[in-house]
């Protein structure tokens, strides 16, 4: 099956077809940072990790870019309150995020770009446009003529008409700085310096840069004039993909993506999240109450696209799915020397190929884990066959335990042995084997009074042992 998406430029799905064979460049909008990353931002790179890993697993070599917005008003406001400078906040928050992430268990983007190390970058852009006729400067500030741009809109659908003024949210329509705008819709390029606030030079004087261009500039600088794959927020299609577009596309007159991919929305109980109704749930907050897995689980089994309702119950149902995988996953381990695994890594086909159909459906995560949890499941039954019943009637296991390890891989999905499993009190396989062959001397010696220590010596320890006909004995970890 051919991988198709959902592009919002022409909302439809599409095929996935790369600009380079086995080629993929991709660029996310990051974060602002000037307070802890939230649940909805744990969504956000929880999918985006994951359309990066699964192409990964299709055969593609992914550059993926995500940016950090180190200009801003919110990272000034917050420097100002704290009575430090923005370079403090943007780098303590950057700092947290990759410790969020670290725990979240996200994969590190190949770059990082900052807006403050792209203004050369930027002033290029921003010159480029003013010479292409797409902006003009006023008393310092730098605009975009949006009315230039003929196809302003076609990410978003919105038209002109029917917008009002201060629709990107980053403008105040009642500000006096909006009467140096040749028109209304017209969004900052450059913003002139105000008083005691950080600046760089140009030739439009001293100030800082607009928030759309910094992403055109980046993605620019570090991926090229047209991407394969540009992703972020739904929240983010108006404006600040729809200005991307106009930005970038007057500059090169070529696409800026050629498919763009956004996420659904995060509520908390069916309330949007706001720190103003107290629901507002940071990502280290969520994972001191849950394991990072199910946090994964909880995202996986909603749609992307679609609005996700955070609840306890919704996250409690997740733990519980994953102490199923979780089980699964640890099969290998537990029994796999018990049982003479070669370990060749060697997978089954047609789960394989049950995934990646299932998943090559718009990136349909939740079909996929339906694959896992049949492997999980199947897997848990014959480790209830070998505790009890000291066999297993299984076929394939090696293969289907291989299968789900390398799966769940993909999803980010990772269950390892504690270390008091992987050596209880102290004891290693080896040494466990050797009393287990001190008690078979003991009892073949009728010695049972000691066989029965050794017994119990394991048992205390969390070692069970199954003795079996022939005068074998397995053994597993409890």
């Amino acid at each position: 099956m051919t991988l198709s998406l959902y592009n919002t430029l022409t909302r439809q799905k599409e095929s996935f077809t790369s600009l380079e064979p086995n080629q993929v460049r991709m660029y996310c909008c990051g974060i602002t940072v000037y307070d802890y990353c939230h649940l909805g931002h744990a969504r956000a790179c929880v999918i985006w990790d994951l359309v990066r890993r699964y192409l990964e697993w299709r055969g593609y070599q992914v550059k993926y870019v995500q940016n950090f917005t180190d200009i801003d008003d919110k990272i000034l406001n917050r420097a100002n309150k704290e009575h430090t400078s923005m370079e403090d906040v943007s780098e303590r928050f950057i700092a947290a995020y990759f410790e969020d992430m670290e725990r979240l268990g996200v994969k590190k983007a190949d770059l990082y770009p900052r807006a403050t190390h792209t203004l050369d970058g930027i002033k290029c852009l921003v010159c480029e446009l003013e010479e292409k006729g797409y902006a003009y400067s006023s008393s310092g500030d730098v605009y975009y003529s949006v009315r230039r741009f003929a196809d302003y809109g076609k990410l978003s659908g919105r038209k002109l008409e029917d917008l009002i003024v201060g629709a990107s949210g980053r403008v105040d329509a009642d500000d006096p700085e909006a009467r140096k705008k040749k028109d209304p819709f017209d969004f900052a390029l450059w913003k002139a310096a105000k008083p005691n606030e950080p600046f760089w030079d140009s030739k439009w004087g001293n100030g800082r840069p607009g928030w759309h261009i910094e992403c055109s500039a980046m993605v620019r600088e570090h991926l090229g004039e047209t991407i394969d794959l540009h992703v972020g927020g739904s929240d983010l299609v108006f404006p600040h993909h729809e200005n991307e577009i106009a930005q970038s596309e007057a500059v090169t007159g070529k696409p800026l993506a050629r498919y763009w991919m956004h996420n659904g929305m995060v509520k908390v109980g069916g309330e949007k999240m706001s720190k103003s109704l107290g629901n507002f749930i940071t990502i280290r907050e969520l994972l001191d109450r849950y394991d990072r897995n199910a946090v994964r689980l909880f995202i996986l089994q909603a749609q992307y696209r679609k609005p996700l309702d955070f609840t306890d119950e919704a996250l409690q149902a997740a733990t519980n799915g994953w102490a199923t995988l979780k089980e699964g996953l640890l099969f290998g381990e537990q029994f796999g020397q018990q049982l003479g695994w070669k370990v060749d890594n060697k997978l089954v086909d047609s789960f394989v190929d049950r995934f990646n159909e299932a998943v090559d459906d718009d990136f349909n995560f939740a079909g996929g884990l339906t694959i896992l949890f049949e492997l999980a499941k199947e897997l848990g039954t014959e480790k209830n066959n070998l505790i009890h019943e000291g066999n297993t009637r299984g076929q394939l296991l090696e293969e289907k335990w291989n299968t789900l390890f390398k799966l769940a891989s993909i999803l980010g999905l990772e269950a390892v042995l504690e270390e008091v499993e992987k050596s209880v009190a102290g004891l290693s396989d080896a040494a466990i084997e050797s009393l287990i062959q001190q008690r078979a001397d003991a009892r073949k010696n009728k010695n049972f009074t000691e066989g029965d220590r050794i017994r119990d010596e394991l048992k205390s320890q969390g070692i069970t042992l199954i003795d079996q006909a022939g005068s074998v004995t397995k053994w597993h970890r409890e």
